[in-house]
C-alpha cells in the first residue's frame, strides 16, 4: 500500500515538472515578446522628459506674459509630469532587468560560466519568489531585509545559481506563510538576505523566521523526492538540485541551520572566480 502511494506521489511530481518545463518555455516567449513594447515605453518617457525641459524653457522665455497664478499652476503640472516620467522609466528599466534575467535562465547553455553581478541576480530572484508567493497565496506578505556588499562581477553559472536562490527563497516564503497560519497576531514574517565577500568566496545567506525543520526533515532535506509540502505544491527536487548546483557545479559549500518553530538559515559559499 505504501509503495502504491509513493508511485502515485511520484507520478504527480513528474506531471508538475512537465508543467513547469512548459511554463518555462512559455515564460521565455512572453518575456521576449513584451521586451520591445517595454523599450518603447522607456524611450518615450525619456523623450517626454526632454519635451518637458523644452516646455520649461519656452515658459521661462515668456514668463512676463503669464499671470502669476497660471505660472504656479504650470510649474506644479510640469513637476508632477517629470516625476511621473521618472517613475515610468525607473519601473520600466526594472521590468526589462527582470525579463533579461528570465531570458538568461532560459537561453543559457548548460554549465556555462558567465561574468555575473551576484548581488543583482540574488535581489531579482528573491523578489521574483516573493511576488510569485503573493500571486498564489492571498494575503501573503513578509518583510525582506537586504544587505548587499559592493562586489565586482564573478564567474558563475547564472541560470543555475538563480535557480538555487529561487528554490531556497521559495521554501523560506512557504515556511513563514505556513507559520503565520497558526502563529499569534504579534508574529511578523521576515526573511533576511545578504551577499558578502569573505576569504575569496561569495557568501549568500537567506534566513527566515518561519516554522523551521524537524530533525527528520534536516536529515532527509537533500533526498530526491522528499518534501513536507502537500502533493501539487512540492516536488521534492528543489533542495537536491540546489545542493548539486552549489557544491558540484560551482565547487562551493551549502550549509544550513534550523530549529523547529524558530526558522532556518541557508548559506551558499562559492569561490569567487573573476
Amino acid at each position: 500500500m505504501e509503495q502504491v502511494e509513493q508511485i502515485e506521489q511520484l507520478k504527480e511530481q513528474l506531471k508538475k515538472q512537465e508543467k513547469l518545463a512548459s511554463l518555462g518555455i512559455l515564460s521565455a516567449g512572453i518575456a521576449h515578446e513584451i521586451q520591445n513594447p517595454l523599450n518603447f515605453v522607456i524611450n518615450f518617457s525619456k523623450i517626454s522628459d526632454k519635451l518637458l525641459k523644452d516646455l520649461e524653457e519656452i515658459v521661462a522665455d515668456n514668463e512676463d506674459k503669464l499671470p502669476e497664478d497660471d505660472r504656479e499652476d504650470l510649474d506644479d503640472i510640469v513637476a508632477d509630469l517629470r516625476e511621473n516620467m521618472s517613475k515610468i522609466s525607473e519601473h520600466g528599466e526594472r521590468a526589462i532587468s527582470i525579463i533579461q534575467g528570465i531570458l538568461l535562465v532560459s537561453r543559457g547553455k548548460d554549465g556555462e560560466f558567465l561574468p555575473t553581478d551576484i548581488c543583482h541576480l540574488v535581489k531579482e530572484y528573491v523578489w521574483l519568489s516573493y511576488h510569485a508567493m503573493r500571486a498564489n497565496h492571498k494575503g501573503f506578505n513578509i518583510t525582506i531585509h537586504e544587505q548587499y556588499a559592493d562586489i565586482p562581477k564573478v564567474m558563475v553559472i547564472p541560470q543555475d545559481l538563480s535557480r538555487a536562490v529561487l528554490n531556497v527563497m521559495n521554501n523560506a516564503c512557504y515556511a513563514v506563510w505556513k507559520k503565520a497560519q497558526t502563529a499569534p497576531e504579534d508574529y511578523h514574517p521576515e526573511v533576511n538576505v545578504s551577499v558578502e565577500f569573505h576569504d575569496g568566496n561569495i557568501v549568500i545567506k537567506l534566513q527566515d523566521n518561519g516554522e523551521g525543520m524537524s530533525e527528520e526533515t534536516k536529515k532527509r532535506l537533500f533526498e530526491t523526492f522528499y518534501t513536507t509540502k502537500p502533493i501539487g505544491e512540492g516536488t521534492g527536487l528543489g533542495m537536491a538540485i540546489t545542493l548539486d548546483i552549489i557544491e558540484n557545479r560551482h565547487g562551493g559549500k551549502l550549509t544550513f541551520e534550523s530549529s523547529e518553530g524558530q526558522g532556518a538559515t541557508f548559506i551558499f559559499t562559492i569561490p569567487a572566480k573573476r
